[in-house]
């Protein structure tokens, strides 16, 4: 059996057999046939032939060149869209509490979470508030009653200067300095009280005289043998008088 004649590959040489150039240069596809011989009887030319002859169950190769195939399938199976172009919409949020979904239930307890934490900072903030109104109240309190007890350790120094004031002693140099330390306890809010004349006030004034008289139509200090203060809003101390009755 003689050696059938190999086609020549297009990729390799740029001809055909015949050596003319190929027709176009168009897609080719390169289809092999793999055929099996069958087993033959041997001759005395093939024995003649040796190595020639293929040997028996080998696979002989044949190529076939196929010059161009069109896409007439592809067409058909992915066919060109018609018509103006299809513009997906944006997409909508989705509730997911209307759906019950895992997201919606995350959601609702973060929801919850964030008020109760709201709740927790006004209760925090109100709490400080008024904690700062306390001791505003308090420190002004403490303030107060400090200034209290150093006004009442000098109210008697205070009433040795009305009675020499009653005796016209507060004269001179010891006159000045008598008003000028009136002066500065006034600038702490002490405010003294307890004039003759005054009506008797029970709250202010501490009776301890008691008479009649056709001179008053209402309870009436008619001597004040010591005077009273007023820290601010605060008695500080009560005021001595004398009073009378309308009789």
């Amino acid at each position: 059996m003689t050696e059938k004649p190999r086609a020549a590959d297009p990729d390799t040489s740029g001809s055909t057999p015949g050596g003319s150039a190929p027709a176009d240069d168009g897609p080719r596809v390169v289809i092999r046939d793999n055929r099996k011989l069958g087993k033959t009887e041997e001759t005395p030319a093939a024995a003649d032939a040796g190595a020639d002859v293929p040997a028996e169950g080998l696979v002989e190769e044949s190529e076939v060149v196929v010059d161009e195939i069109e896409a007439e399938a592809t067409t058909l199976d992915d066919p060109a869209p018609t018509g103006p172009p299809v513009v997906d919409a944006p997409a909508q949020p989705v509730d997911g509490s209307a759906t019950g979904s895992p997201l919606g239930a995350e959601l609702e307890a973060l929801r919850a979470e964030l008020d109760e934490r709201t709740r927790d900072l006004q209760r925090v903030s109100a709490e400080y508030a008024n904690y700062r109104k306390r001791v505003d109240r308090d420190r002004g309190v403490v303030q107060e009653q400090a200034t209290g007890s150093v006004l009442a350790a000098l109210l008697p120094i205070l009433d040795d200067l009305d009675r020499a004031r009653e005796h016209g002693d507060l004269v001179g140099p010891f006159g000045t300095v008598a008003e000028q330390l009136t002066t500065a306890l006034g600038k702490f809010g002490l405010t003294p009280f307890g004039e003759q004349g005054d009506p008797f006030d029970p709250t202010r004034h501490e009776a301890v005289a008691h008479q009649t008289s056709p001179d008053v139509d209402e309870p009436t200090c008619v001597q004040v043998m010591r005077r009273g203060y007023l820290l601010g809003e605060r008695l500080l101390r009560p005021a001595m008088v004398a009073v009378a009755d309308p009789e």
